[in-house]
């Protein structure tokens, strides 16, 4: 398994796994929009796993210089239980900590326990944090 920054090349696998792990997603997740947007910022740090020339997972971090952030860690179902998931991680970490970041925060779906189990695996706890957003394209209209 080759664990390395994303290429311009990808897009389409990614696009595919994304697609297959999530055939629904809301208008403001589109792939292609979502990889574009990563693509004009912090762009080494959006990560694929590869094996033998097959995309089989991703994972995007950011850090704004006070916490980092992890996002769209995917791992094709074909290939989940093989330490796919955990190398994104670790590899996101690595970087977020070279860079200088101390704190890495993370958000699940409460409902997706599958993903709760396995970030509390890798050291990562519920903090008591009250989860707020705001869509601001709707506010631009």
């Amino acid at each position: 398994m080759d664990v390395r920054v994303y290429r311009d090349s990808d897009e389409q696998a990614v696009v595919e796994l994304w697609n297959r792990i999530n055939p629904d997603p809301s208008p403001w997740n589109l792939p292609r929009d979502d990889i574009a947007r990563k693509l004009r910022v912090q762009r080494e740090l959006f990560i694929v796993a590869e094996i033998d020339g097959v995309i089989v997972g991703t994972a995007m971090g950011g850090w704004d210089g006070h916490r980092g952030w992890v996002y769209s860690v995917a791992v094709s179902p074909d290939h989940r239980r093989e330490g796919i998931g955990t190398a994104l991680m670790r590899r996101v970490e690595r970087d977020l900590e070279l860079m200088g970041c101390h704190k890495l925060n993370l958000q699940v779906r409460g409902s997706n326990v599958k993903a709760v189990t396995f970030y509390e695996s890798l050291g990562y706890s519920t903090e008591d944090r009250v989860s707020m957003g705001k869509r601001l394209e709707e506010d631009l209209g």
